[in-house]
C-alpha cells in the first residue's frame, strides 16, 4: 500500500468518526459524551467543576467588537457555540442561533468561537466575512490554541456549552439544533 493511500483512508476514518459525533449529537470526553443518557445534553444535577476561564480576542464583525472576551464570563451565564467557516452544519444552524440570541437577549453572553488560526492561516476579514454572509450579530471569538475548546471537550462542529454564573456547564452538545432546543440548553444555565 502507498503510503498517500494510508494517510487518505486515515483521513476518511476520521472525517467519518467526527461525522458520527455530530450525527449522534455525542462529544467524546469527561462531559459525560456530550449528551448524557436522557439525550437532553443535560449534565446531571451538580454539574462538573467549574471550567477555569480563558481570555480569547474577538473578531470584528456584525454585532461583535476588536477586543477580548473572558471564557465563561466571571459571574454571568455563558453560552458557547463553537464553529468552523469551513463547515457547512455550522452555517445552516445560524438562524437557529440568531433566534435563540434574540430571545434569551442580556440574561447569558452568548459568543460563537471558532478553533481556525485566525490572524495566520484564516484572515480576521475570513471569519468576518463569512460571520455577515450567515446573519451573525452577537460576540465572535477566536481560540487561536484551541485551549477554550480543550477545557470544554469539544470533539466536533458544530458544539455547544451553557455554563452557569459559577463556570459550570450545565448543557453540552454538538450537531445541528432548533431555535427550542438552544433556548432550552441556555435556560439550563440559567436555572429556570
Amino acid at each position: 500500500m502507498r503510503r498517500r493511500d494510508l494517510v487518505a483512508g486515515v483521513a476518511s476514518v476520521a472525517v467519518l468518526g467526527g461525522a458520527g459525533a455530530v450525527a449522534t449529537g455525542g462529544v467524546p470526553g469527561s462531559l459525560g459524551g456530550g449528551d448524557s443518557g436522557d439525550g437532553d445534553g443535560s449534565t446531571g444535577s451538580d454539574g462538573p467543576e467549574p471550567v477555569d476561564p480563558v481570555t480569547l480576542d474577538t473578531v470584528e464583525a456584525p454585532g461583535s467588537r476588536d477586543g477580548e472576551v473572558t471564557l465563561p464570563a466571571p459571574d454571568r451565564p455563558t453560552f458557547v457555540d463553537f464553529f468552523g467557516t469551513w463547515c457547512p452544519p455550522c452555517a445552516e444552524q445560524m438562524p437557529a442561533l440568531a433566534a435563540a440570541h434574540d430571545r434569551i437577549g442580556d440574561e447569558a453572553l452568548f459568543v460563537s468561537v471558532t478553533t481556525e488560526p485566525v490572524g495566520e492561516a484564516v484572515s480576521e476579514e475570513t471569519v468576518a466575512d463569512w460571520w455577515r454572509e450567515n446573519g451573525g450579530d452577537w460576540l465572535v471569538a477566536a481560540d487561536v490554541s484551541a485551549e477554550l475548546a480543550a477545557r470544554l471537550d469539544v470533539g466536533s462542529y458544530p458544539s455547544a456549552r451553557a455554563m452557569d454564573a459559577s463556570g459550570r456547564v450545565r448543557w453540552a452538545t454538538s450537531g445541528t439544533h432548533t431555535t427550542e432546543e438552544f433556548v432550552a440548553g441556555i435556560e439550563r444555565a440559567l436555572d429556570r
